[in-house]
This record gives structure tokens, C-alpha cells and sequence, in this order.
């Protein structure tokens, strides 16, 4: 691809930015009071800012380190252990996004519900599974117009979601009330007038929130995704830094802010948007009409970085062998015209399943969280390994080897964490589509030709591990269905 750099710091981050604040953000009051207190939050987020500032620091480090590695999120699982690891985590990378779009077209449909009710009730009836079908195809064609077409319609859709939630926070510290802020301030107290109930201990509340506070910095990763197409690796680390720096304090005071007007029992029963809701208290009915509308703009826009970023990473995987080459086909606008075809076609099965859903967000948002565990794992991992190992940091790096090595332990103990807290059930799900990649692997592989073996010794062991992993989760699914579907 005759690749001209085009990607500047301001709209890289303009990038990462769209893709973590989606529609989600705008529920983030009531999903973060649904089990856990004003104490227990603040401690989640002091928790979620660490673990994701390694987290940050770690593609900040490595696109620094490492500039060589153009090829996104996989190329660091790739560097450090092998094809088939590197593989994987494009894969589930890919079936990510694919699930988070998914979820941006139920939140999408949602929204229109409070404007034409009730015929998108739940945002999974056949009414929005026609009209999120519909909007699938439109961003396709938007992306296939174009990567920078597509980036700079983004950094539009950025100023337009950032308005409303500017506002609600604005409004929101002049009417503060800390007495009832601190009332019930552990969870601990049953105030039925405020709807409070017993939490429970404070660790059960953070683990609690732990999956949300991922969910919304989903995202950060989207620089490093298109690195390929940045001006430098440099403004890629700047990117992603400046992203998670953003927002991180819209998201602390977006869910701490509501618990100095209502009580954490109100609104954790609240209907998404919950921000909604809590600014009506406010100002009156309008608070309603502002912050639905904010997640239209917010979905539409986070909805066309994620094709852009879900389309990209096999076409970047499929140019180095990890993927078939047939994802490697641009068009004339230098787009991923296959990848973003298939990817757009996966979508709409997606977009099927949920209609028998009762609670298809909370399904899609799960299966994200969890497909994006390992990949932020092994890039962590990864530093650590190079950061330990003799001869494979740079000598000449501006960023020192001790720095580097203490971002890599501990971002890869926070990404541990996530994986403890996440649980197993939605992570045998997750195996059966990593399981269903090892064919998809074996075919890149063959098409390569590059005379070496298709697996080697270690990976035929981690291909049956996740084989087996694979099988189980195809029996747990039939036989816990119901729950999973809701």
C-alpha cells in the first residue's frame, strides 16, 4: 500500500478519545452505583486510574521502543511470543470490536426510544434490529470512503459528545451537596426513604465495579491500533497518553458527582441513560432530551472510529501473514474494503443473536470486556519480558529500562486483576470464538510459505489448550444459555 503518514497527535487522540467515551459513558452514574457505594467507588477509580495509566504508559513505552512495530495491538503479542500468540490476539481483538459495535447499535437504538416511544423499547426488537442493520451498512460505506474521511468526521462527532457531558458535569458542581454525598458513604446502612441497601464489604463493591471502569476505557489502545497511518510513534505514545488523562476525569466525576444530589439506592435503579434522569432533577425535563441526545452523537461517532479500528487491524495482520492475504485488499481510497466487509457482515449476525436477547447490552458489554483481557495482558507481558531481558530494550531510548520494566509488572498484575474480577463464566464464551481463529491461523500460515512449520512445538500445545478450552465453553454455553442470553 503506497501508505502516506497522515495522522497528527490532535487527531490520534481525537481517535482514542471517540473510541473510549461511547454511549456507555452516559450510563455510567447508574452502572457504577448498581452495587457499590461513594467510598468504594472512589477507591475503583484511584484502583482503575493506576492500573490503566500502566495500562497507557505500556503502548506509550512500546510505540516508542518499538517503532518498527507498526502492525497495532498484535504486533507486541506477535514480537514477544510468536505467530499464533500474535494471532490470537488480533483475532480476539477483531471479535472485540465487532461485539462492541454491536452493543453501540442496541445503546443506539435505545436512545431513539425516548424520542419514538415505543417502538425501539430495549433496543433489541425487530424494529431496531432493522434500523441498527441499517446503520452497519451506512458506516461501511462511510469507512470505505476512506480512512481520513472517516477520522476527521470523528473529530466533529468528539466536540458534539463532549458538549452534553461538559455541561451535565458543569451543572452538577453547583448543586453539589456533600451531606448527601457522605450519607451512607460505605454502603454499609438500609435507608429505605433513599432506596439504600446493604452493599455488602467494601472488596465485593470494588470487584464489582471493576468490569464497568474496563468497558469505558476500551479504547485507549486506538492510537496504537492505526499506527500504521500516524504522522510518528511518538505522537502515538502522546495520543494515548493525553486520551487516558481525559478521560479519566470526565468518567470520576460523570459517576461521582450524581451521589451529591441523589442517593447511590435512586440512582441505581435508574434507566439508561441514567445521566438523564439525574440532570431532569436538575433543570426539569430537558436534562432528558440533552444527554439522549448526546448519546446519539456519542454512538455514531465512537460507532465509526470502532469499524475504522475493527477493519484495520486484519488488514495490517493480513499484510505481515498472520492473517489470510485475502484481508489485505484496499480499495482505491485506500481502505480495508475486505476486512471491512466481513467484519460488517459479522456485525450483522451479531446484530440476529441479540434480537433474542433480554438483555443484550449487558451481553455484548461482558463478551467485550472479557475479548479484550488477553490482549491488553500479553502487550504488558510483553514489556516486561523485553524490559527484563539483556539486548532487546534500547540502549538509546529516551525512557528508561527500570521505568519500563516497573510499567510492564505492574500493568500486567492490573491486567491479571481484570481477569479475576471479569470471572470465568463470559471467558469460556470467549474461548469457543478464539478456538474457532486456530483454522483461520492455519490457513495465513499455509498461504505464507515461508518453509517453516505451521505450529511450532509450544504452539501445538496452546492450540489444543485452547481447543479444549473451546469445547468446554461450547458445553457451559448450552447448558447456561439462558442466563448468558438473559
Amino acid at each position: 500500500m503506497a501508505t502516506e503518514k497522515k495522522l497528527g497527535v490532535i487527531t490520534l487522540a481525537g481517535l482514542v478519545i471517540s473510541a473510549m467515551i461511547g454511549g456507555g459513558v452516559y450510563n455510567l452514574p447508574q452502572n457504577m452505583a448498581q452495587s457499590a457505594s461513594a467510598g468504594a467507588i472512589i477507591i475503583a477509580w484511584v484502583i482503575t486510574g493506576l492500573g490503566m495509566w500502566f495500562l497507557a504508559n505500556t503502548f506509550s513505552i512500546l510505540s516508542n521502543v518499538k517503532p518498527e512495530v507498526t502492525s497495532g495491538i498484535y504486533g507486541y503479542g506477535e514480537s514477544g511470543f510468536g505467530k499464533l500468540m500474535g494471532f490470537q490476539i488480533a483475532w480476539g481483538y477483531w471479535i472485540c470490536n465487532i461485539f462492541a459495535n454491536v452493543g453501540y447499535a442496541i445503546l443506539l437504538m435505545d436512545s431513539f426510544n425516548y424520542f419514538f416511544n415505543p417502538y425501539f423499547k430495549g433496543g433489541n426488537n425487530l424494529l431496531s434490529i432493522i434500523c441498527g442493520s441499517l446503520v452497519i451498512w451506512v458506516m461501511y460505506f462511510a469507512v470505505l470512503a476512506g480512512v481520513k474521511q472517516a477520522t476527521f468526521i470523528n473529530n466533529i462527532g468528539v466536540v458534539g459528545k463532549l458538549i452534553p457531558l461538559l455541561l451535565f458535569v458543569f451543572i452538577l458542581i453547583f448543586k453539589f451537596d456533600f451531606s448527601v454525598f457522605t450519607t451512607n458513604f460505605w454502603g454499609k446502612d438500609v435507608i429505605p426513604s433513599l432506596m439504600d441497601k446493604d452493599l455488602g464489604g467494601l472488596f465485593p463493591q470494588i470487584k464489582s465495579t471493576m468490569l464497568v471502569t474496563l468497558w469505558v476505557f476500551i479504547g485507549i489502545e486506538g492510537a496504537v491500533v492505526i499506527s500504521s497511518r500516524a504522522n510518528s510513534q511518538k505522537d502515538v505514545g502522546k495520543a494515548t497518553v493525553i486520551g487516558f488523562l481525559g478521560c479519566l476525569i470526565m468518567y470520576a466525576l460523570l459517576s461521582l458527582l450524581p451521589l451529591g444530589i441523589l442517593s447511590q439506592g435512586k440512582i441505581s435503579t435508574m434507566s439508561p441513560p441514567s445521566t438523564g434522569p439525574i440532570l431532569s432533577t436538575v433543570i426539569g425535563n430537558s436534562g432528558n432530551w440533552i444527554m439522549n441526545l448526546g448519546v446519539i452523537i456519542a454512538l455514531l461517532s465512537s460507532w465509526l472510529v470502532w469499524t475504522v479500528m475493527l477493519a484495520s487491524l486484519p488488514f495490517e495482520a493480513a499484510k505481515d501473514g498472520t492473517f489470510p492475504k485475502v484481508f489485505a485488499t484496499e480499495n482505491k481510497n485506500e481502505s480495508p474494503s475486505y476486512s471491512l466487509l466481513v467484519s460488517s457482515i459479522l456485525m450483522q449476525l451479531c446484530m440476529i443473536v441479540v434480537y433474542f436477547s433480554n438483555n443484550a447490552w449487558n451481553l455484548m458489554l461482558s463478551i467485550t470486556g472479557v475479548m479484550i483481557l488477553p490482549c491488553y495482558f500479553i502487550c504488558t507481558l510483553y514489556l516486561w519480558k523485553m524490559s527484563k531481558a539483556d539486548g532487546e530494550f534500547p540502549n538509546a531510548s529516551p525512557i528508561s529500562r527500570e521505568k519500563a520494566l516497573l510499567t510492564g509488572v505492574l500493568g500486567s498484575i492490573y491486567a491479571a486483576w481484570l481477569i479475576y474480577a471479569a470471572g470465568l463464566s463470559y471467558f469460556l464464551v470467549a474461548a469457543i470464538i478464539y478456538a474457532l481463529g486456530i483454522p483461520v491461523f492455519r490457513k495465513a500460515r499455509l498461504e505464507s510459505n515461508d518453509g517453516k512449520p505451521i505450529f511450532t512445538h509450544g504452539e501445538k500445545i496452546f492450540a489444543a489448550l485452547i481447543i479444549v478450552s473451546g469445547i468446554v465453553g461450547v458445553f457451559y454455553t448450552i447448558a447456561n444459555y439462558k442466563v448468558l442470553l438473559g
